[in-house]
């Protein structure tokens, strides 16, 4: 399996005009999770979108490399073709669309697409019924984010940022989606960046390193048990320190 390398440098960021990231270092390896744990307004969702260059999120200094690739003043879709994937917190539904006609156009190859498409959905729980309508339209939350991993899964890209792929699933989804990532990280090598509030992702999807984000930047860094004390504590020790 090909190794790669996801490395955030001292990267400032804004958005809707505001400084929202202040200094942000963090690498991520092949077959690492990587968790980005902090409380509301910390730039967690900042942070994913400025690693995928959404219109809105301007970065102001600092690098993101991938492989020694610099991916800052990339397109998104050529950030993607990098290696990078981002699974939104809220998936965007794209009408006339459809999950094959998205995914063959990102590379995946057309006569291997069905057979997939289908194992992929079966693998998460999505319907396989769901899979013939328009990218995301009329799907529930949870079948948005199972789709997501349909799509990660097909993709098979080097790095992962899954931003809150937790939020809107119930417990059997959650599982479902946690194993299949987990899966993903010895199948084809995958890191994962993965942000969340809740420690009950991290029953299912262990990671290898929790990361503390508040003001802007990562206050700490610790192994599996920082997310129990997190969930304990909470986040005030951070912000006053």
């Amino acid at each position: 399996m090909s190794s790669h390398e996801l490395v955030i440098s001292h990267l400032t960021a804004t958005a809707a005009g505001k400084e929202v990231l202040t200094g942000v270092n963090l690498t991520v390896k092949s077959g690492e999770v990587h968790v980005i744990m902090g409380p509301n307004g910390s730039g967690k969702s900042t942070l994913a979108h400025a690693l995928m260059g959404r219109p809105g999120t301007v970065i102001t200094g600092g690098s993101i490399t991938l492989d020694g690739k610099e991916l800052v003043g990339l397109a998104p879709h050529e950030r993607a073709q990098a290696g990078l994937f981002l699974a939104l917190q809220q998936p965007v539904e794209v009408p006339g669309v459809s999950v094959r006609d998205a995914l063959v156009a990102a590379g995946v190859g057309a006569s291997d697409i069905e057979g997939t498409l289908l194992r992929e959905a079966a693998a998460v729980g999505l319907r396989s019924d769901l899979l013939d309508r328009p990218l995301n339209v009329d799907l529930s939350g949870g079948e948005a984010k199972r789709n997501e991993i349909v799509q990660l899964a097909a993709l098979q890209p080097a790095i992962a940022v899954l931003d809150e792929i937790d939020s809107g699933l119930d417990v059997d989804a959650l599982g479902a989606v946690s194993r299949r990532i987990e899966e993903a990280t010895k199948e084809w090598n995958l890191g994962v960046l993965a942000i969340t509030h809740f420690q009950r992702l991290l029953d299912e999807l262990h990671a290898d390193v929790i990361h503390v984000l508040v003001g802007g930047k990562i206050v700490k860094s610790g192994g599996p048990e920082l997310a129990k004390e997190l969930e304990a504590t909470g986040y005030s020790a951070f912000q006053t320190a």
